[in-house]
């Protein structure tokens, strides 16, 4: 998974969570196990090549060595790339289509294998491998390396744009990348004879700080020091324990406060539920809860590729401007775990222009209702909601203002195991709900990902496919510097404003709730194990 599922946006100043040190502070220890508690079902594989769910992301990082890396500080310094296993930034061609990384020579797996080239060279390819691609997300950037195509295609087992001299790595991509140094934040150190299990292999030899000590399916993990670990990231305790059995998001909520459990995973809601009051007992940012914006981004999806909305900006248009975002908020967390938004960048996204598209405090129907007439064709769209209460709930208010522009919103439920499980890249929908978190801190995976034609089947869930917006991301996508980031900015507004292929709703904020014991606390928006120390 990439860090930046992990590592999210700057604190805020409204009571947002100040980040403390990585160093040990006045009271803290090195030494000492921290207790995890998470929901099994919310872990989907400890595998770098397939994990992607935040948990699981939270236990992959303190396991992973990458070539570049983000570090672990606060994200008002933590924001900028350097290298990790790389000895610096690498040597790149002038058409960004080639670059050469010079290894450092002091990391060693768990096992005491030095980690050479080869092992970055089977992290990328086994992303490739048809027994994996079909479930991992990675695949994604890595197709885009030269003889890729045969490695899917089973014709290959390495791609021939890959050449590993000992600590000399070359990687020749089929085209031009400036940002493929913060693409490998997305790819671990494997051993270069870790097998491509579709399953996954989730205790194989790590190079990072901590290593799967032992992992039992929905009962436990454990994540030990590597005795052999070679690099720089702080790393304090000796041992996290994590017990996978809790099945309610609120036993997790309920064991951090009793303080049997040092952090868990869970969703935002559960920090939320009446009674709890968090923030009266706590206060936010002080020592025990957090709240820090991210980049996740909620919405729904306007399927561009069904009669209702294909070559229709107009209604489009007119859904985004009778949305009330405020009020779907409300049923979805909150307002404290959600920040409102019309666009698709986040504010702290390099980039990032406030373009002022939509309302986000009420909806504008007059404006919609003008947008819609003599464009609701049918007259009727097809919503899928994942069967979960708060989705459900998003649905119907959704449904409810729709109607006021003369668009009858037929509902159906599907369970999130399908929807997620590949009928949300085929379904026959019309409006679909789509959350999207960056897999790198740039703007390409988000606008490239959302809507380039060739993500279809992908991460471009609305289905749209229009020359002139293909070329506009993909021409943003091989400039850099300053000039990358003001046509990222530039592209951001005029995809909302006049193409309109999704509802931006909201970003995240993650809640964050310790232990009386926990220290070191470093949130990219969630807690960052890999730092934290006990008191």
């Amino acid at each position: 998974m990439g860090r930046s599922k992990i590592l999210a946006a700057l604190a805020l100043a409204l009571g947002v969570a100040v980040v403390t040190t990585t160093a040990l502070g006045s009271g803290s220890r090195s030494g000492g196990i921290a207790r995890i508690v998470l929901r099994s079902g919310d872990v989907d594989s400890l595998d770098p090549a397939i994990s992607y769910s935040e948990a699981s992301g939270a236990l992959v990082d303190p396991t992973c060595a990458r070539l570049m890396t983000y570090p672990d500080r606060s994200l008002s310094s933590g924001l900028r790339l350097e290298p990790e296993v790389a000895a610096g930034f690498p040597r790149a061609s002038s058409d960004f289509r080639t670059f050469t990384f010079r290894l450092r020579s002091g990391f060693r797996f768990n096992d005491g294998t030095p980690v050479r080239a080869d092992a970055f060279v089977h992290a990328f390819d086994r992303t490739l491998s048809p027994a994996l691609q079909s479930t991992g997300h990675l695949a994604a950037y890595t197709r885009n390396i030269v003889g890729a195509d045969r490695v899917l295609a089973g014709k290959s087992t390495s791609a021939s744009g890959l050449v590993a001299h000992g600590l000399t790595l070359v990687v020749h991509l089929v085209r031009p990348t400036p940002d493929f140094p913060d693409q490998t934040t997305m790819f671990c150190a494997v051993s270069p004879t870790l097998p491509a299990n579709p399953e996954g292999v989730p205790d194989g030899p790590a190079a990072g700080p901590y290593y799967v000590a032992e992992y039992r399916p929905r009962e436990k993990v454990v994540l030990k020091r590597n005795p052999y670990y070679g690099g720089k990231r702080p790393h304090h305790v000796d041992e996290f324990d994590v017990d996978l059995t809790p099945t309610a998001t609120g036993e997790i909520v309920d064991r951090i406060e009793r303080n049997d459990a040092d952090w868990g995973w869970t969703v935002a809601s559960a920090y939320a539920e009446p009674g709890r009051r968090l923030v009266a007992k706590y206060g936010i940012g002080r020592s025990r809860f957090f709240l820090t914006p991210g980049l996740a981004l909620y919405g729904f999806v306007l399927n561009s590729s069904r009669p209702l909305f294909r070559g229709n900006p107009q209604l489009r248009q007119a859904v985004n401007f009778a949305v009330d975002r405020t009020a779907i908020r409300k049923v979805t967390g909150g307002l404290l775990a959600t920040e409102p938004t019309d666009q698709y960048l986040a504010p702290r996204m390099r980039g990032y222009r406030d373009a002022h598209v939509y309302p986000l405090d009420k909806p504008d129907l007059r404006r919609a209702r003008a947008l819609a007439r003599g464009h609701l064709r049918s007259g009727v769209a097809v919503l899928y909601a994942v069967k979960r209460t708060d989705h459900i709930a998003e649905a119907q208010r959704l449904k409810v203002e729709l109607a006021k522009i003369g668009l009858h919103v037929r509902i159906e439920v599907i369970p999130q195991a399908t929807y997620f499980g590949g009928l949300a890249q085929t379904g026959p929908y019309d409006i679909g709900f789509e959350p999207m978190a960056p897999d790198y801190l740039d703007p390409n995976p988000v606008l490239n990902q959302l809507f380039d034609g060739q993500f279809i089947g992908g991460n471009n869930w609305s289905r749209f496919d229009s020359p002139e917006y293909n070329r506009l991301l993909r021409r943003a996508a091989s400039l850099k510097s300053e000039a990358r980031y003001a046509a990222y900015g530039a592209l951001d507004g005029k995809i909302a404003r006049d193409a309109a292929p999704m509802i931006a709703i909201s970003f995240s904020k993650a809640p964050t709730l310790v232990s009386n014991r926990v220290g070191c606390i470093v949130l990219r928006p969630l807690l960052d194990l890999t730092a934290m120390c006990l008191r």
